[in-house]
């Protein structure tokens, strides 16, 4: 099953008051395993960026000027999301600035029913718990400590790994990177694949010669064994 993980850092809050998405970072997962291919882009939102916003993610109007417009790159973007379901933290958020900037591009919003929700998810695991990502990157175990400022391929890269966990754990996913592109690579309309299992090594079953010679002495200090008196002597001692 393919999954995208994403994230969007934005000028504010909401777009119905004028804000934009200036980056987007996706991550692909295939089973519950990162495959490697990610998508990542910052965007010119063609307006301020307001000081609160900058202070999240810091990013200045000065180096997103030069950057393309979200309508500029939205085919490869598109064209990476596919019709996969979208993994996001507290998911409407994205998903609103999402379909607002795909509205602005005539392009069909994204549906609801593909939208999975880590902070829904997390909720309903951990009532009463603390559910933002740095949280419950502390609670499973999930490395942070590069993260300064918020990033949007950053930020679905941890997410990512939360979200395994929030789903079963790390058991789901027994298989190496690099199998998990080799799955990827096989998993077109119509194949069936399956994932190729290592042969277990030989073992050394047989004794060796040693052995056998001082099992063979010890034997011969038995007296009376039930064994030298056929299957009948067996029989009746048991």
């Amino acid at each position: 099953m393919r999954e995208i993980v994403f994230d969007t850092e934005t000028t504010g809050l909401s777009p119905a008051e004028g804000h934009r998405i200036v980056e987007i970072g996706c991550v692909e997962l295939i089973n519950r395993v990162e495959t490697g291919r990610v998508y990542h882009a910052y965007f010119n939102p063609e307006r301020s960026m307001p000081p609160e916003a900058q202070a999240v993610h810091g990013l200045s109007e000065l180096f997103l000027s030069d950057k393309p417009l979200f309508s500029d790159s939205v085919e490869d973007l598109l064209d990476f999301l596919e019709d996969s379901p979208l993994v996001a933290h507290n998911a409407s958020f994205d998903f609103a600035f999402l379909n607002y900037e795909l509205g602005q591009c005539g392009r069909l919003h994204v549906g609801m029913a593909r939208m999975i929700d880590t902070l829904a998810l997390s909720r309903a695991k951990n009532p009463g718990a603390k559910h933002s990502l740095d949280a419950l990157c502390s609670r499973y175990g999930v490395d942070r400590s590069h993260r300064v400022k918020h990033g949007a391929l950053l930020d679905a890269q941890l997410l990512s790994q939360v979200y395994v966990e929030l789903t079963g754990g790390r058991q789901i996913g027994l298989l190496l990177r690099e199998e998990a592109e080799d799955i990827a690579a096989a998993l077109t309309p119509g194949s069936s694949f399956t994932p190729p299992v290592a042969p277990m090594p030989a073992r050394p079953h047989h004794a060796s010669q040693e052995e056998r010679e001082r099992h063979a002495a010890f034997v011969a200090t038995l007296s009376d064994p039930l064994w030298a008196n056929g299957p009948m002597a067996l029989e009746r001692a048991g």
